[in-house]
């Protein structure tokens, strides 16, 4: 009788960049723990860690996962933490600009639970390496302290958070129907809609696709900043999209990039890290997509579908020379031979009566970016050839 599971698939991920740069850049006594949902089946867990962003080592001093407090039954009525290693050792340092993968733990997984990962941070380390997301499945908790094999934590050392350190992929050994897709792109993107799109497969029966978010908020498909006040924007598409479809199991890419090309530039004058020379073309976006992301895609075998620019009237730096471009651009996203299909993000949610804004609902309030309606219509526009 063959083994039901065969092969490794990406089950949650997201991007690793740069963190906002605040006062305080290390912690130490620090736990962060994070529910991931369980969107196979499997037998065995690996984790990836990433400090790409940062410029010392990391050392994680311990790491467990755990079925989580929701996901324990009879048959597993307790809290059980089980460690994480590295070649056998429960610790592990991450190098500067590296990416590290634990061993494999053999770790039962049920399609719909969920499992808490829990690391442990004693010394200082430095908290550059992260991103932000939001959803209704995005989050985690810190506690100073070391709590990372307790059932719950205590509540006057914890606080919410939508930092995602250093835990950059999880990967699953399930069936080999199973597959991921992977969501590429900016803050739209670590906002809600790959969540509402998770949740979508789950009450569609869609039960063999992961979807894996790669976005960091503000980034560029041609450019990125090297001042502290904007490092939070990441790394230039260049940089970012050879190494973040790393994806186990992946057969798709949906790409929703490039509003941030378009709105960013105001002038010196105004502000001196955004000169007017950043300013693309429509024909520079194109270049770009077509060089840094479907060349890539093709060499891995991907599929790669375009995403559609979101409406920006309202926007802080709106104009109509932006907004030209930026429909030049979704004119060549939808009709390009390049893709293998088009997600017509913009259409889902722009005004009927004018185009240029958020239709009635799906602003919220910034001009730029969608509300949770208008998420969950974006989730809702992805043909279903993706994820079947």
């Amino acid at each position: 009788m063959p083994e039901k599971f065969s092969k490794w698939v990406a089950c949650w991920g997201n991007a690793t960049s740069i963190t906002d740069r605040k006062v305080a850049t290390y912690a130490k006594d620090l736990t962060l723990r994070y529910p991931i949902r369980a969107c196979f089946s499997g037998n065995k867990l690996r984790f990836h860690f990433s400090n790409l962003t940062g410029t010392e080592p990391v050392t994680i001093s311990e790491a467990y996962v755990a079925k989580s407090a929701q996901s324990i039954t009879a048959q597993s009525p307790a809290y059980i933490p089980t460690p994480i290693t590295f070649g056998s050792r429960t610790t592990a340092t991450i190098p500067a600009g590296e990416e590290i993968l634990s061993d494999e733990i053999s770790f039962d997984v049920t399609a719909g639970e969920t499992f808490d990962v829990s690391l442990y941070f004693a010394d200082f380390t430095q908290m550059n390496a992260g991103t932000a997301i939001t959803g209704p499945l995005s989050g985690g908790k810190y506690s100073y302290g070391n709590f990372a094999k307790n059932a719950s934590l205590p509540d006057d050392f914890t606080r919410k958070t939508n930092w995602i350190y250093f835990l950059n992929t999880i990967d699953i050994f399930t069936e080999e129907k199973n597959f991921a897709l992977v969501c590429f792109g900016d803050s739209i993107t670590a906002q809600d809609w790959p969540d509402y799109l998770t949740l979508r497969c789950a009450r569609k029966g869609f039960n063999n696709v992961a979807i894996i978010r790669r976005a960091v908020s503000g980034t560029r498909i041609l450019r990125e900043y090297s001042c502290i006040t904007y490092a939070a924007y990441g790394l230039k598409g260049a940089t970012r999209f050879p190494i973040e479809m790393n994806v186990a199991g992946a057969r798709a890419v949906i790409v929703q990039h490039g509003i941030n090309d378009i709105i960013h530039p105001v002038g010196i004058e105004v502000n001196k890290f955004r000169p007017w020379s950043d300013m693309p073309t429509a024909d520079d976006l194109i270049n770009g997509v077509r060089t840094l992301y479907i060349t890539h895609a093709r060499k891995l075998g991907l599929k790669i579908y375009s995403g559609t620019l979101l409406p920006i009237y309202g926007w802080r730096t709106y104009n109509e020379n932006r907004d030209i471009i930026r429909t030049a651009f979704n004119e060549w996203l939808r009709t390009a031979p390049d893709f293998d299909g088009c997600v017509d993000f913009d259409k889902a949610v722009r005004g009927h009566d004018d185009p240029r804004q958020f239709s009635n609902g799906f602003d919220s309030g910034d001009h730029l970016h969608p509300s949770a309606k208008a998420y969950e219509a974006m989730a809702e526009c992805v043909p279903e050839e993706l994820l079947k």
